[in-house]
C-alpha cells in the first residue's frame, strides 16, 4: 500500500466512521488495516469504516449497479465485514452530496443487505428506508452479571436482540459482548440493545455492536428497538393500517423511526462530516507489521 489515501471523518448521532473514498475499488483494505484506522489511540478512530465504491467496481455489488451507483462497503471497527449500518448510510449519503455525487432529494445506496432508499432533506436531516424487519420466533435471553432478561429477536438485515430493562446502567460497561443464549440463535454474533421507556412511543437505549463494542448510536439497532417496542405495546402497523412512530434516544442524539403498514421502516436523523485529510502510507505500513 504505497499511495497516500484520502479520508474523511464523520458521524451520525455520534456513531462515528472513517470514510475512505475509492470509486474504482483499487485500495486494499484488509481487516488489519481497517482495525488500525479505527483505533482511537493509535489511528484515526471510529466505530467503523465506510469504503465508498461504485457498485459496478465491486464484486459484491455489481448485481445492484443498475439500481444504485454507489456501494457502501461497510466494515466494523475490528475489520470484520457487516451487512448494514443505518447511521453509516446517512453519513455515506452526506459524503456523496458533499463530494458532488448526489444532490438533495432521493438517492439509492447499495449495501450487503440490499439497496437502501435515502432522502436528503434541505435541512440536513437524512431519511433512510431501512427495509422490513424480520421477527424470528426463537426465544433469547441476554445477561449482564447476575441479571438476565428475555430479548426480542429482530433482524434488520443484521441480527439484534432487544432487552427491556429498568435502568440503562444495568447493561454494564458493554466493552465485551453480553452473554446470550441459546448460542445457536446467533451463530455469527449479535447486536444487543438495552432499552428503557421515557414515555409512550419514546424510549432510550444503549447498544453493544458486534465487532465494535458499545457505540454512541446504532441505526439498525434503533429500528429494531422501535419494532420491538411497538410489538410489546401490541401495535403492528400491518394489522392496524396505521404507521407506528417511535422516538429513540441514543447516547449521541435522537433518531425518529417509523414503521409503515407495508412493513417498510424509515429512520430519520442527522449526519455530519467533521474532518478530511490523508492517511500516511508509511504509518499504515508500520501499523500492519
Amino acid at each position: 500500500m504505497s499511495q497516500r489515501i484520502a479520508f474523511l471523518k464523520g458521524h451520525g448521532t455520534e456513531n462515528d466512521f472513517v470514510i475512505v473514498p475509492d470509486p474504482e475499488n483499487v485500495i486494499d483494505l484488509p481487516p488489519a488495516a481497517v482495525a488500525a484506522l479505527c483505533d482511537r489511540r493509535a489511528g484515526i478512530g471510529g466505530d467503523g469504516l465506510l469504503h465508498v465504491v461504485r457498485s459496478a467496481a465491486h464484486p459484491e455489488a455489481r448485481a445492484m449497479a443498475d439500481r444504485a451507483e454507489w456501494f457502501m462497503d461497510y466494515r466494523n471497527a475490528d475489520g470484520s465485514i457487516a451487512e448494514m449500518c443505518g447511521n453509516g448510510v446517512r453519513v455515506f449519503a452526506h459524503y456523496l452530496q458533499r463530494a458532488g455525487h448526489a444532490t438533495a432529494g432521493d438517492l439509492a445506496v447499495a449495501t450487503r443487505a440490499g439497496v437502501k432508499t435515502v432522502y436528503i432533506a434541505g435541512n440536513g436531516d437524512i431519511t433512510v428506508g431501512m427495509g422490513k424487519a424480520l421477527l424470528p420466533e426463537a426465544e433469547v435471553t441476554v445477561s449482564v452479571g447476575e441479571r438476565s432478561w428475555p430479548a426480542r429477536n429482530v433482524n434488520m438485515g443484521n441480527p439484534h436482540a432487544v432487552a427491556f430493562v429498568d435502568d440503562l446502567a444495568h447493561a454494564g460497561n458493554l466493552f465485551t459482548p453480553p452473554p446470550f443464549s441459546p448460542a445457536s440463535v446467533y451463530p455469527d454474533g449479535v447486536n444487543i440493545e438495552f432499552v428503557v421507556e421515557r414515555s409512550p412511543r419514546h424510549v432510550a437505549m444503549r447498544v453493544h455492536e458486534r465487532g465494535s463494542g458499545e457505540t454512541r448510536s446504532c441505526g439498525t439497532g434503533a429500528c429494531a428497538v422501535a419494532v420491538a417496542t411497538a410489538r410489546r405495546d401490541g401495535a403492528d402497523p400491518a394489522l392496524t393500517g396505521v404507521p407506528a412512530t417511535c422516538t429513540v434516544d441514543v447516547p449521541g442524539g435522537t433518531l425518529v423511526i417509523t414503521e409503515h403498514p407495508d412493513g417498510e421502516i424509515e429512520m430519520t436523523g442527522p449526519a455530519v462530516i467533521v474532518a478530511e485529510g490523508e492517511i500516511d502510507a508509511e504509518w499504515l505500513a508500520t501499523a500492519l507489521r
